[in-house]
């Protein structure tokens, strides 16, 4: 008798989950707390797929916990729900889609590296995921980069690599997960409305070693206290990167600014730092954390070199957008929290006019505007923090603060007070929900309100 899967969440991973164990001939159980209403293109992608069973707009009920398996969760799932809750005192297992994915691909021996941080899981995600193609390696690049892992694991090949994502909420539901090389970043207070404490922060992030092996390696920043102190209690060989140190058997830069890298014992120069494609230190960091994945994946350093010198920054992330009567405009809408755009705003020395504000995570703004007030002249705030925005930048002392009601509104107000070679830089501190679906649709707006200024 095949299992019964209930899939809660219906957003890009649980809706691929969906899909892939219907074709593998699982019944499912669609849940989503929208109403059908709602859920339209939803709806519409699974109208072919058989073995599916509706319960939208609400929780499942107990008849329908008795009757399943187990339960896959999206990551915008808080895993303290009441009906999850009576699931796992049922014995029955809750996982996220990353899980899923993991273990659907043992069978055909995929390989993950696996990358996490508050900040800069995106641009090194790429970055490695560059590496690995440049090698040659049949790569799918997934997870909280916005393509689910486990619709990359139904149509790779035995042998493949799937670089990895991870956010603290796809990490909070795995539990077999081993990537082959890990990192960690960096970790700075985010997402205090879900995990309430930077402790339970940390160890959600942690289970991205937690599984690994000592003949594993797991890629950690010495320059930041958390993560290099994580390298204590991982299974893992921790291998750190530092810009400030020069860390035994890590990675780190000689007198030159050549960014070393010792592996087997051996030093090897990969490349000097001036000729990194990616400005800034934040991008230094993420390019010496793609190095140690890479290299201990075992790529050849030339192959690391060409793409480091070469590769594009990501989409929404101090992406330039245009010039416009001398104004430089710059979409960072994947900067979400406090620590991103304090990265964002030092990434420029002329004078920035700062849109920011968005969903509340609970975010503390005092050490970004303590810092920004030396790189900010205006800021221009929306959404659900602007008062508490607004004011934090007042107290820093931050002259000129506006709120203005739209993301449209601060654009155009914006291009009515900027000097010739100021920066307007979307950087928002916040996450987009309640404006917008996701960073995404917010960077994509803001580009096209530029753009038609022309």
């Amino acid at each position: 008798m095949s299992k019964k899967i209930l899939v809660v969440g219906m957003a890009r991973s649980g809706l691929a989950a969906v899909k892939y164990l219907s074709n593998k001939g699982y019944g499912v159980v669609v849940n989503d707390s929208k109403p059908e209403a709602d859920l339209g293109q939803v709806l519409d992608e699974l109208k072919s797929y058989e073995n599916l069973e509706y319960i939208l707009g609400k929780n499942p009920g107990k008849e329908i916990l008795k009757d399943v398996d187990m339960a896959v969760v999206s990551p915008g799932v808080p895993l303290e729900l009441d009906f999850l809750l009576e699931l796992r005192s049922m014995g029955k297992e809750v996982i996220s889609e990353v899980e899923l994915a993991y273990r659907e691909a043992q069978s055909k021996n995929i390989k993950f590296l696996g990358i996490t941080g508050t900040n800069g899981k995106t641009t090194t995600t790429s970055i490695a995921g560059e590496i690995c193609k440049e090698a040659g390696l049949e790569t799918y690049v997934v997870g909280n980069i916005g393509n689910p892992a486990i619709s990359a694991v139904e149509v790779a090949n035995p042998g493949a690599v799937l670089v990895i994502e991870l956010s603290s909420f796809q990490l909070e539901a795995v539990y077999d997960f081993r990537p082959q090389v890990s990192t960690v970043l960096n970790l700075t207070e985010d997402h205090m409305n879900r995990h309430h404490t930077m402790e339970n922060y940390a160890k959600a992030k942690a289970n991205i070693f937690a599984k690994q092996t000592p003949d594993m390696v797991c890629v950690l920043n010495y320059d930041d206290q958390i993560t290099r102190d994580m390298g204590k209690d991982c299974q893992a060989r921790p291998v750190y990167f530092s810009r400030q140190a020069r860390p035994k058997g890590g990675i780190y830069l000689d007198d030159k600014q050549n960014i070393i890298a010792v592996k087997d014992g051996q030093e090897i120069e990969i490349v000097n730092a001036a000729d990194l494609s990616l400005p800034g230190g934040h991008n230094l960091e993420n390019c010496m954390a793609a190095i140690g994945l890479c290299l201990h994946f075992g790529i050849d350093k030339n192959v690391i070199k060409k793409v480091l010198t070469s590769f594009k920054a990501v989409e929404h992330r101090l992406e330039y957008v245009n010039t416009v009567n001398g104004v430089v405009y710059v979409n960072d809408s994947k900067g979400t929290n406090p620590d991103s755009t304090i990265k964002a705003v030092q990434s420029y020395k002329t004078p920035i006019i700062l849109i920011a504000g968005g969903y509340d995570k609970g975010s503390d703004f005092t050490e970004l505007f303590d810092i920004a007030v030396d790189y900010v002249r205006t800021a221009l705030v929306i959404g659900q923090t602007a008062d508490l925005i607004a004011d934090t930048a007042s107290k820093a002392g931050i002259k000129e603060i506006y709120k203005l009601d739209s993301l449209k509104e601060a654009v155009i107000k914006a291009s009515q007070i900027a000097d010739e070679a100021d920066v307007v830089l979307l950087s928002p501190a916040c996450a987009s929900w309640g404006m917008y679906k996701n960073y995404e649709e917010r960077g994509r707006e803001f580009k096209d309100i530029v753009n038609n200024m022309l």
